[in-house]
């Protein structure tokens, strides 16, 4: 029980790698609030831990909303006496060449990352810093918060502006105890993933097998997706881990994609 009375808050946590996270945090103890633009689907999944034996809460957020993430935020307070964990998962991927690139689709790549990132940790650190609590911010990267892609060009400058972010709050948290990471994972195989598949063929005019064996995969140690356990292992040992000896890093857990 490696987070036994914590209190974790984790966006975009409905499906795949958010939900993955949200469950390994509630089996290691902590009282975990399901943050999701999908308010159904957040209580679906807060009942589900709940039935296991958890603590949770299903809490409607769009996170590049001011006023829905300080709601969304105080919610969890209200009902957990206190917020130690921040996750901030959500994400989207559109992709497309820049020349074709649609400027209402860039802005919502960087209001559901970057803003997202960035409001999300605001309305937490208001709840970590007083008193010196301390706490802990994780934000989800990608090989693409260190390395381009073709087609990517949004989520790559997302990516790259979150490990921005990640790093200074590592300097302004540590007299509050606050430390902050970055998880960047590789090609997880989730549907954000599966949908990008068709599209980069149609694009890129490859076969879809193609694109999982070259784009996806070749720049791997062994042709493998990263698995949302993966990702959700890294979570709960960098959520855990007691003290600013970590602080400011970028995890990669790729399979070797990238090893910056």
């Amino acid at each position: 029980m490696q987070l036994q009375g914590k209190v974790a808050l984790v966006t975009g946590a409905a499906s795949g790698i958010g939900k993955a996270i949200a469950t390994t945090y509630a089996r290691a103890g902590a009282a975990v609030a399901i943050a999701d633009l999908d308010l159904a689907a957040a209580q679906a999944v807060a009942a589900e831990l709940a039935a296991a034996g958890g603590q949770a809460l299903g809490v409607a957020m769009d996170v590049g909303s001011e006023e829905a993430v300080e709601n969304g935020t105080r919610q969890v307070v209200e009902r957990f006496g206190a917020l130690d964990i921040l996750v901030s998962n959500a994400g989207i991927q559109i992709v497309s060449p820049i020349v074709d690139f649609r400027f209402e689709d860039w802005r919502k790549i960087q209001a559901i990352h970057l803003d997202g990132a960035f409001l999300t940790t605001r309305a937490a650190l208001r709840h970590m810093y007083p008193g010196k609590r301390g706490g802990v911010v994780i934000y989800m990267g990608s090989v693409h918060s260190h390395e381009a892609s073709r087609l990517k060009s949004a989520y790559v400058a997302a990516k790259h502006g979150m490990l921005g972010l990640c790093r200074a709050l590592a300097k302004e948290g540590a007299e509050y105890n606050v430390r902050s990471h970055m998880i960047c994972p590789g090609f997880v195989r989730t549907p954000l993933v599966d949908k990008q598949i068709p599209e980069q063929a149609a694009t890129l005019g490859l076969s879809e097998e193609e694109v999982i064996k070259k784009v996806m995969l070749g720049a791997t140690v062994d042709g493998e997706f990263t698995t949302v356990d993966d990702i959700a292992r890294t979570a709960l040992f960098l959520a855990a881990f007691p003290s600013a000896a970590l602080t400011g890093q970028s995890i990669n857990v790729s399979h070797g994609w990238s090893m910056k």
